[in-house]
């Protein structure tokens, strides 16, 4: 059963220490009778009801690693199986053992437990690379299994596709075309590969690929615009005047603020100009504690040079022609924002709404120009929520037409239920977390799909740490010990710059330290879950990741940096 394991500095649930059982045992829908997994994101549930791990591979490992204390039970499997190689099982066969029927729906997920369950840090990715992964089974008939019941094949899964093609079909580079339409194509397949095969095939990618230049560049201020009492606009041109690349509606640049601190600290913020705008617009609200905000609103003055990343951002609009909700609260217009400029710019047809909500109309930025171009829209509907001083609000502009509808209080679920939003609609939230929340929940309970609901967050994204358990959330900070003498890192969303020291495996385990929110699974360059814009700087890889990342990115779990880096963590 799962138990609570200390493991660098941290509690790790997790069942992976299993050990050898007599007599039989039931094997149920869910998992074997006295079994348990701790982490049921990534392991358990119907589909990895029961892991299978080869007696072969278990030679193999204690050969390789020289070792001789291996048990059963060691790779965190439930069936130590003596035959059934990961290159000859294939995705859907089914085996008879003991009173039980199971069905083949997938490999191992790559993991970082299984290398502290053994010691060897390194064996998720060895799992992978030496096509020895092992796979997960279905339950198709319950019943008793025990030690020394035969194995019988019952039924060849259709397509021949291998365990480990399978497994080198996510994880590996040079995917075959025929394997991944084979893939597709076998009904038994886990829901989770399949979705990742269909992403494959359909050549999605996580973020679009900045297109511009490498790094930082100076960055002239041409305009400052005060939105409101507390926001102000920066128009950016390149100091060469060279023309800058067109950012897609929704993407953030990144700014390193020199006389703003030293080092000089890197922040992020939306871009609120019209796509293929000759200058960059970013739009900054002041904040009683924010060190940059603070430095620009009191001290920006035209012809200053800033120096900025180029675009980057997964919030775009996705391709489609139905409906949009465009979704704010205070400052997160500004992504928005640029998306109601390209609509405008096309024209579109597609009906578009424009809900945003504001303390007061004093403080609600962008409130004509939003309004002017809604009305350059035929199917355009604009709501506009003042959660205080709202009772001197109206539904008419300055120029005296018609103006927005007016709401009084913050949006609620019967009052966004009247608004008639349509339930096939495509909506793109940002704004404060809790408001985002708030929004995503009244969105899914009207109608909208999930997938049709997207957020961009200010700050640090969520972290994924599988099976790690809860603790009280702790700011970003510098690591405990001797600071280190090395390249600096920033982790721009966190607001941090840290020395880089020896000690610290790879930039994952200097996050790890500082409490910089981190997503990652397997620890040793495989799954991609550590994917993080790289937006200056170079790294090298110890261990080599087994596909390298994309232009632009870095797999921080088993970096190192060759110089100052900027991450957009």
């Amino acid at each position: 059963m799962p138990k609570d394991v200390s493991w660098q500095g941290r509690t790790v649930h997790t069942g992976v220490w299993k050990h050898a059982v007599t007599g039989p045992r039931m094997a149920r829908r869910l998992n074997i009778d006295g079994d348990g997994q701790g982490d049921l994101q990534g392991h358990g549930g119907e589909q990895r009801a029961v892991l299978v791990y080869q007696i072969q591979s278990y030679a193999y490992w204690q050969d390789y690693f020289g070792r001789s204390d291996f048990q059963y039970g060691q790779f965190g499997e439930n069936f130590t199986v003596d035959g059934l190689p990961d290159d000859d099982v294939c995705i859907g066969d089914r085996y008879r053992i003991g009173e039980a029927e199971f069905e083949v729906t997938q490999p191992r997920v790559t993991c970082y437990r299984v290398g502290m369950r053994l010691g060897e840090p390194e064996l998720p990715a060895l799992l992978v690379s030496h096509h020895r992964p092992g796979f997960y089974l279905r339950v198709i008939t319950e019943g008793e299994v025990q030690a020394g019941d035969a194995i019988v094949k019952t039924r060849t899964g259709p397509g021949a596709l291998s365990v480990a093609d399978t497994d080198a079909l996510l994880y590996l580079p040079g995917q075959d075309p025929d394997k991944l339409r084979r893939a597709l194509a076998i009904p038994a397949l886990s829901p989770g590969w399949r979705r990742s095969f269909q992403d494959m095939a359909t050549g999605r990618t996580a973020t679009p690929r900045p297109e511009g230049w490498n790094g930082f560049r100076p960055m002239r201020v041409t305009r400052i615009v005060h939105e409101t009492p507390s926001v102000l606009s920066v128009h950016l041109e390149a100091c060469d005047g060279g023309v800058l690349p067109v950012a897609e509606a929704g993407q953030y640049l990144t700014l390193r603020v020199g006389g703003a601190g030293d080092p000089a600290p890197v922040r992020s913020y939306s871009l609120s100009s019209p796509p293929g705008a000759p200058a960059y617009r970013v739009s900054v609200k002041r904040e009683e504690f924010g060190l940059v905000s603070r430095y620009l609103h009191a001290n920006l003055r035209t012809g200053a040079v800033l120096e900025a990343a180029a675009p980057r951002g997964d919030f775009v609009l996705a391709p489609g022609g139905g409906p949009v909700l465009l979704v704010s609260a205070g400052i997160g217009a500004t992504p928005v924002m640029a998306m109601l400029h390209r609509f405008a710019a096309e024209p579109t047809a597609r009906p578009v709404w424009w809900i945003h909500t504001a303390r007061t109309p004093a403080e609600h930025p962008f409130a004509h120009e939003a309004h002017t171009l809604l009305t350059s829209l035929p199917h355009a509907h604009e709501h506009v929520f003042y959660t205080a001083d709202s009772h001197n609000a109206t539904g008419r502009t300055e120029s005296g037409d018609v103006g927005p509808v007016i709401h009084h209080g913050r949006p609620t679920l019967d009052g966004l239920a009247a608004l008639g939003l349509p339930a096939d609609a495509t909506a793109y939230l940002c704004g404060p977390a809790s408001f985002m929340t708030a929004m995503r929940d009244m969105l899914d309970t009207i109608g909208l799909a999930d997938d049709h609901i997207h957020t961009e967050l200010f700050g640090a994204l969520a972290a994924i740490t599988p099976g790690i358990s809860p603790r009280p959330a702790v700011p970003p900070h510098q690591p405990p010990g001797e600071p280190g003498a090395g390249p600096l890192i920033t982790f721009a969303r966190s607001g941090l710059s840290v020395r880089w020291s020896p000690r610290h495996r790879s930039v994952l385990d200097l996050a790890d330290a500082c409490d910089v929110p981190t997503r990652w699974s397997c620890r040793t360059g495989v799954c991609h879950t550590c994917t993080t814009p790289l937006l200056a700087g170079d790294v090298d890889y110890s261990p080599d990741p087994l596909e390298p990342p994309t232009a632009g990115d870095v797999l921080i779990c088993c970096a190192r940096p060759r110089d100052d880096l900027v991450l957009d963590l």
